[in-house]
């Protein structure tokens, strides 16, 4: 099975322009708790390396791109985010990667809980003992 589960966001608009309504529990699958974006990143810097324990989130680029990695400990999978129609949703134990932002690339995350440090796996051998237990 894909780690890669894609959540669609149906644009509105008319001849003025598009809107995007990111709304919890209907287009995304949880209850929103927290949202931040990621934005003027710098050439050639990565991001990301970690995970969470009980987190779920879903990223979008609302504009711009940048290459995803998605580890479930088992399988890893690679991805572009480059459309603020389409996200992805990241569950819980899933180590995570964002390279090659580009220039203009505004990375938006919905968070179904408010920040945690104690949530977080920072050391990819430590993920992959959880993974395993």
């Amino acid at each position: 099975m894909s780690l890669i589960q894609w959540v669609h966001f149906p644009p509105l608009g008319d001849a003025r322009g598009s809107l995007v309504a990111l709304e919890g529990e209907k287009t995304v699958p949880f209850a929103i708790k927290r949202v931040y974006y990621i934005f003027g990143t710098q050439p050639k810097v990565a991001r990301g390396f970690h995970a969470h324990r009980d987190l779920k989130q879903v990223a979008v680029c609302v504009t711009g791109s940048c290459r995803m990695i998605l580890d479930d400990g088992s399988t890893r999978e690679e991805f572009l985010l480059d459309s603020p129609t389409k996200g992805v949703l990241i569950k819980d134990l899933v180590w995570r990667e964002m390279h090659d932002f580009s220039e203009d690339c505004v990375l938006l995350v919905l968070a179904s809980e408010h920040y945690d440090e104690t949530d977080y796996i920072r050391d990819y051998e430590q993920f992959l003992k959880e993974t395993k237990s």
